[in-house]
């Protein structure tokens, strides 16, 4: 015992000194800096009055101001969505907590709300159908039956991280659900899950000699497989943009797709080990397009060989105009995979290159239906019913012609849905919300005759399973979500999604920031993106089963109810809306 005390009071000896000397060359470093710092503020610069005025202290400011959006949903009350009991719902869903509340809500849910009118006799979970199914182009020769009616809605990779992308397709692999590649274009990174195989002649490989190969071996066994994969990397892929690359730890090689490769060589059916991806294309044409821009159909038909439908991107909620890329997020592989120059800003044109009219943008989905024979749509934000009218007549008239050259489904994004970059004028300045939208789509349709021929899929602000079922209620066969999607795959919701102001998503999903991405864990936010959907899967036939309904096709406008905020309340939902659209 005395030799231990003799060995910690020696230890401490030596310690003690050390931890002075740093503290005290510390505080010097303090003081000199602030020294400087208030020579330069009160009498050298001469661009902030501020820090004229008020040297060194001034520039709390500037702290506090920029801590403003990643610390305000731990501060202040949620603004955005109706309570934080919503967002903490998404989290613990996602971490497979206990997602039940007590008591109440921390804040009143607001006033004029959309509800949900309970049965008399209810039903138990059990007897509500686990049938969440919908099908897309069913005149289709392949058409698409969706095993889920929830899917995660269009998020580009390079707006995303490769390791989100790939966290995202595995989610959404093991959750059974459809992801929607955003304007993006189909990249190495939703083949996360797909087993490479050397059978598979229409991959692109990079395989090591076998001195490359043991380094690896040795690397690994050394350190951790992450490390012997970069050296073994850095080794090996010698051409640009090395991270489009995928690695099979078995066969020892990278490899990406081939788009150069044969048709022949392409799968007929899409791989059982993929997920369900809806290809989205917008006004860039990336990933379908030839080295001057244009479209190019074979590129097209080899995309959608692993794609179970096309969406095309006319709008979107947050977004009237063209994408966004700010030059900080264009790699060398966002380049590769769009075909563009890197790191220079990449903004899409606001106009789609086949729709000056809607009579060319149907005649182009006819066209994009017959390249794929799969069903295609359009995404699109309603401002008006008149505009909306437009669509509907064009589709009564081709249907009437016997034409197949109209949109197989609608996807509406409501006006106040979100993006990682837009213009801050238009984001909640343009378009009708999500519920007066869709009761105008599905209203219209049903007016010509085509609302059996259309399916509607919607999206905005749906986080938890009651905003989904007001959004089938209303008419959606399907609803894409995005938010919640990225707040269960570690989204904390800091607003630095677009990279601007030289400030990078601090979770590494929303950014091209090689330090940040580096610590993402792509296994685990996964596995938290399919448990997220299946407790909304579950919360939405609890529901169900308390309004009385075996199956969510039983799901009508009937069954919810509106109340404004004067307290009138209107059992018929009809009425509310016909009197909220007036011309």
């Amino acid at each position: 015992m005395e030799a231990l005390f003799r060995f910690t009071h020696e230890i401490g000896e030596i310690q003690f000194p050390i931890l002075m000397f740093l503290f005290k060359a510390i505080t010097i470093l303090f003081i000199v800096t602030s020294i400087v710092l208030f020579i330069y503020d009160r009498y050298i610069q001469r661009e902030n009055q501020l820090l004229i005025n008020y040297p060194l202290i001034g520039r709390l400011r500037y702290l506090f101001y920029a801590l403003r959006d990643p610390m305000r949903q731990y501060f202040g009350d949620e603004k955005f969505y109706e309570s934080f009991d919503k967002v903490k719902w998404v989290y613990d869903s996602a971490e497979r907590k206990s997602a039940y509340a007590s008591f109440s809500p921390g804040q009143p849910q607001k006033t004029a709300r959309l509800g949900i009118k309970n049965a008399n006799c209810v039903l138990n979970t059990e007897d509500v159908s686990d049938d969440f199914s919908a099908t897309f182009g069913e005149d289709s020769p392949k058409p698409f039956t969706t095993r889920s009616v929830l899917g995660r809605s269009a998020m580009s990779d390079g707006a995303i991280s490769p390791e989100g992308t790939r966290a995202f397709t595995k989610g959404a692999y093991l959750g059974k659900f459809p992801i929607n590649t955003g304007e993006g274009s189909l990249t190495s990174n939703f083949f996360y899950t797909h087993k490479y195989t050397r059978e598979c002649q229409f991959f692109q490989i990079q395989e090591g000699t076998f001195f490359a190969k043991n380094v690896y071996r040795i690397v690994k066994f050394l350190i951790n497989p992450a490390t012997a994969q970069k050296v073994y990397k850095h080794m090996v892929v010698t051409t640009p943009a090395p991270d489009s690359y995928l690695f099979d730890k078995t066969e020892l090689v990278f490899y990406r797709v081939n788009w150069d490769a044969p048709m022949s060589t392409f799968p007929s059916q899409v791989p059982d080990d993929m997920p369900d991806i809806i290809f989205q294309m917008g006004s860039g044409l990336y990933g379908v397009r030839d080295k001057e821009g244009n479209f190019c159909e074979e590129r097209y038909q080899k995309t959608m060989r692993f794609c179970k439908m096309t969406e095309i991107k006319m709008a979107q909620g947050a977004k009237q105009t063209g994408g966004k890329l700010l030059a900080s997020k264009v790699s060398e592989e966002i380049a590769y995979y769009r075909g563009v120059e890197a790191h220079k800003n990449l903004f899409s044109p606001n106009q789609f290159p086949f729709a000056h009219s809607i009579e060319e943008l149907f005649d182009f989905t006819g066209r994009l239906k017959a390249l794929s024979e799969k069903p295609v749509g359009i995404k699109l934000v309603i401002s008006s019913q008149e505009n909306f009218t437009e669509y509907a007549n064009l589709i009564q008239q081709r249907l009437a012609a016997g034409s197949n050259a109209y949109p197989d489904f609608i996807t509406i994004d409501g006006g106040d849905g979100g993006s990682g970059a837009a213009p801050l004028e238009m984001m909640m300045s343009v378009g009708m919300n999500i519920a007066k939208a869709l009761y105008i789509a599905d209203s219209e349709l049903r007016r010509v005759g085509a609302r059996q021929k259309v399916k509607l899929i919607a999206s905005e602000k749906v986080l938890t399973p009651d905003d989904a079922v007001v959004l089938f209620g209303l008419g959606a066969d399907y609803v894409a979500i995005a938010r919640a999607f990225m707040m269960s795959a570690g989204c904390i919701r800091a607003r630095e999604c677009s990279g601007a102001h030289g400030r990078a998503c601090p979770v590494g999903l929303a950014t091209q920031d090689k330090k940040k991405r580096a610590s993402f864990l792509i296994e685990k936010k996964a596995r938290n993106i399919a448990s997220y959907h299946e407790q909304l899967l579950f919360g939405i036939r609890n529901l169900l089963a308390v309004m009385g309904l075996h199956h969510i096709k039983q799901l009508e406008k009937e069954n919810l109810i509106f109340r404004d905020n004067s307290g009138k309340t209107y059992m018929d939902v009809e009425r509310y809306f016909e009197e909220m659209l007036i011309n």
